[in-house]
């Protein structure tokens, strides 16, 4: 409890201080004390935006006064009109106290202004002098600023100006204190340290009017001025005034167009090119957007914008450099400071490479063609290049044959048995890794290569029937006689050229394989190939045999149709490849006969003859085959009396009645006859006679 100051009178003490003693009036009573230097604590005439007033006063004393026993305050507004009641307080000990000012009916907010306010003391019904003081009250957010920034891209690091202007609209009683500025990286916060009031401190443009200040260094992300509008009791304004700073620090992206992959056989354009997502290539100036580029450290050909070009000459291998400019300075790597620019390189060669054949050819493979190709500066084409050949001294265009490339080489083997004999020219063209093209028909020692054909020792291949000798028989008939002369043959040349065999039966071939001058070729292969006549299954077949010692072969053909017999060697890469002569083997069809009894009744029952046609490896038609019938009596010639129709299993059968009388008695030959049929792979053949009596 604080310690009153002053002590409680009596009633009659006061009555009497009041009225005087004695039949003469007094004058009004004093109070024995008075209120004195009443002002904010914060000092007269500071205004501030919280309702929340610390008001201080000193008491000095009146002689012969009325003892105070409290303190009396209460506010006024602008107009003198009192807000709110008075308040008193009984402590008067008090040189200080706390005070809002009252609310005004319906809780509306305490309107901003001056106030007064004004203190004194009162003993009982006696109330001293009023001492007052003004109270500034002004918690009204002022209008946000005027805010002009730049609207161009702005380079990294540098500054931009922002020019405030005076707000727009009604200001408050407390007035502009100034405007404080924030430099917003991306948090989102304010000017203000504490959102919507702001302190000295934070103001950085003072004064009502506006005016220039610098922001940054600016860096390459969010960069957001935000200003607000500082009222003199530091509430900031309604809003903040916005403006987006956009702000370039990456260098443009230079490409280096249209470099060769490789070399280049003459002169080469080049374009750099450059790209800038941000504040871009386009615009003009001396400090505007550029690109440049050098070839071999010469001065760069500089262009304004995006792109340059330019074009590089002479043999050699050459450095291109590009570098850029974009539209607020930026340089790429190369441009303004010490890295390195994009860089490239371009490989000219002009001159052509040089080709030759080779002048020493191996005789274990004279067919073997190879040139030798080389260039001193992009070196030789190792895909590309070829040999050609055309009869010496011809008009004919080169004929092109298979070529390997290598590095440095190109080689063809010729397969000259498929070209007839004589004299022949060769080209070969090489390139070298630029393109550049050369041809040749020389050798290394500087003559024309000139082959005669055949390169490679001719080989002669014999064919004919038989064995190792040919055993035949030359018959001749005359009349009913058949003379014979046996002929035993060696010469497979001399024997004959086709047979003609029974159907089942097997036939031995052979041949002799033989180099220059007659001297036999031993261990080679020889293919022996049979083709079929139509119809025949399979088509084709063939046998491969070894020559022997002496050059001499065997081959022993399997049954089957008739055929045309060839006979091949390949050929190596020393000996020329051969064929011999075609062989004719005809093979007669397999016909066979019989009947169902060896004697007839005349007048009665019929004979049965069936038979069959042989098809190995052959198919009958579906539709059959036609066989004749044949008859004859002894000593006669053979007549047809039916011809009949096989199925497709080759199969016939035929039922005859012999009802003349002047058939008892005799005995008939009958016989099947296969005459040659179209898609028919057999000579015509004939079954085995059989016998039939009439009785």
């Amino acid at each position: 409890m604080k310690q009153r100051l002053v002590r409680f009178w009596s009633l009659a003490a006061l009555i009497a201080a009041a009225l005087g003693t004695g039949s003469e009036a007094k004058a009004a009573p004093v109070l024995g004390a008075s209120v004195v230097g009443l002002a904010p604590t914060s000092g007269y005439g500071t205004w501030t935006a919280t309702n929340e007033f610390r008001i201080s006063w000193n008491l000095i004393p009146v002689g012969g006064g009325l003892p105070p026993d409290h303190l009396a305050y209460r506010f006024r507004d602008s107009a003198g009109q009192p807000v709110g009641p008075e308040y008193r307080v009984t402590e008067l000990s008090l040189r200080e106290l706390t005070a809002g000012i009252p609310r005004p009916p319906g809780s509306e907010p305490v309107p901003a202004g001056a106030y007064g306010f004004e203190l004194w003391l009162e003993s009982g019904l006696v109330a001293g002098a009023r001492s007052s003081t003004t109270l500034y009250f002004d918690d009204t957010r002022p209008p946000p600023p005027g805010l002009d920034a730049p609207e161009e891209w702005l380079r990294e690091g540098s500054t931009a100006e922002l020019r405030i202007g005076r707000p727009e609209g009604p200001l408050p009683p407390s007035g502009i204190a100034g405007y404080a500025v924030e430099l917003d990286h991306g948090s989102g916060g304010g000017p203000c340290g504490d959102r919507g009031r702001c302190t000295p401190q934070d103001v950085d443009l003072s004064g009502e009017s506006g005016g220039t200040i610098s922001v940054g260094p600016l860096t390459e992300q969010v960069n957001v001025a935000r200003v607000s509008t500082v009222s003199g009791t530091g509430m900031a304004s309604t809003r903040e005034g916005e403006a987006e700073l956009k702000v370039d620090g990456t260098p443009p992206l230079v490409a280096i167009e249209q470099v060769p992959g490789g070399w280049s056989g003459g002169a080469v354009p080049l374009t750099a090119r450059a790209v800038d997502t941000l504040s871009g290539m386009s615009g003009g100036g001396p400090a505007g957007p550029l690109t440049a580029i050098a070839i071999d450290g010469a001065i760069a050909t500089v262009a304004a914008g995006d792109s340059a070009s330019a074009v590089v000459h002479g043999e050699g291998v050459h450095e291109i450099a590009a570098y850029a400019r974009d539209a607020v300075g930026n340089f790429s790597a190369g441009g303004g400071d010490s890295s390195p620019p994009t860089l490239a390189q371009v490989r000219i060669d002009e001159s052509v490479p040089r080709v030759s054949f080779t002048a020493y050819r191996d005789p274990a493979e004279p067919e073997r063609i190879a040139a030798a190709v080389s260039d001193p500066l992009s070196g030789p084409d190792p895909e590309r290049g070829s040999i050609a050949l055309r009869p010496a001294g011809s008009p004919q265009p080169f004929e092109a044959i298979a070529t390997k490339v290598a590095p440095g080489t190109m080689t063809a083997v010729w397969d000259s048995d498929s070209y007839p004999p004589g004299r022949y020219e060769f080209r070969a063209i090489g390139y070298d890794q630029a393109g550049n093209r050369a041809a040749t028909l020389l050798r290394d020692d500087g003559a024309p290569l000139v082959l005669e054909n055949p390169l490679k020792t001719p080989t002669a291949l014999a064919l004919g029937f038989g064995g190792r000798q040919l055993v035949w028989h030359r018959c001749r008939r005359s009349g009913d006689e058949r003379r014979c002369r046996r002929q035993v043959i060696e010469d497979f040349e001399r024997r004959p050229g086709s047979r003609l065999v029974p159907s089942g039966r097997g036939v031995p071939v052979g041949g002799r394989l033989t180099g220059a001058g007659g001297l036999p070729l031993a261990n080679l292969p020889v293919q022996v190939t049979e083709t079929f006549d139509a119809g025949g299954a399979p088509a084709a077949r063939q046998t491969t045999a070894l020559t022997g010692a002496d050059g001499v072969f065997f081959v022993h053909l399997p049954p089957g149709p008739s055929r045309r017999i060839e006979v091949a060697f390949a050929g190596n890469r020393v000996l020329t490849r051969s064929g011999g002569r075609a062989l004719r083997l005809g093979v007669r069809a397999a016909v066979k006969l019989r009947s169902s009894s060896a004697a007839a009744d005349i007048g009665g029952a019929p004979v049965v003859f069936s038979g069959a046609v042989g098809h190995q490896d052959a198919a009958i038609p579906t539709t059959g085959l036609p066989v004749e019938l044949q008859f004859r009596l002894p000593g006669m010639a053979w007549s047809e009396f039916r011809t009949v129709q096989t199925g497709a299993d080759g199969r016939f059968r035929y039922a005859y009645e012999f009802s003349d009388d002047d058939s008892r008695g005799v005995r008939f030959q009958f016989r099947a006859h296969l005459a040659a049929q179209p898609g028919w792979p057999f000579e015509p053949g004939t079954s085995r006679p059989i016998a039939v009596t009439g009785r």
